[in-house]
């Protein structure tokens, strides 16, 4: 199936063709097109989407046990989480053509303060690694 932004997009204020652009907001990489001229955007709806359902969890607070696993602990990610995650990841590796990666290598964890984890998921500069690779 064709996506909508493989088509020719035309500025609405200008009758240019919109150039295709990847736009940060909230950590989320989005893809849009720009008018070159008035510099006028549009966000591929997919990623709208996304965006709004990442808005939607980003404040909420999940309750997840912590449980025995032979010798180490594990900690429950949440459904929705990991599908918000996939979702974007898919969009920007069917962008990027990015090669999918095995489950245990895509998630990082860091002691950020005491009390306090960090988790990454498909870090940037893993994948740029991976890229220049060749995996």
């Amino acid at each position: 199936m064709t996506d909508i932004f493989d088509a020719k997009i035309l500025c609405k204020k200008c009758g240019l063709e919109m150039k295709p652009r990847v736009l940060e907001k909230d950590g989320l990489q989005l893809r849009a097109v720009e008018c070159p001229k008035c510099k006028d955007k549009i966000i591929h709806p997919a990623d709208l989407n996304c965006m709004n359902k990442y808005n939607d969890m980003k404040d909420k607070t999940f309750n997840v046990k912590l449980r025995m696993v032979g010798n180490s602990h594990a900690v429950s990610i949440p459904k929705e989480i990991v599908d918000l995650m996939n979702e974007q990841h898919r969009l920007m590796g069917e962008h990027r053509k990015r090669m999918s990666r095995e489950m245990n290598e895509m998630v990082k964890m860091a002691f950020e303060d005491f009390g306090k984890l960090r988790l990454t998921f498909w870090d940037e500069e893993d994948e740029e690694e991976e890229e220049r690779n060749g995996r």
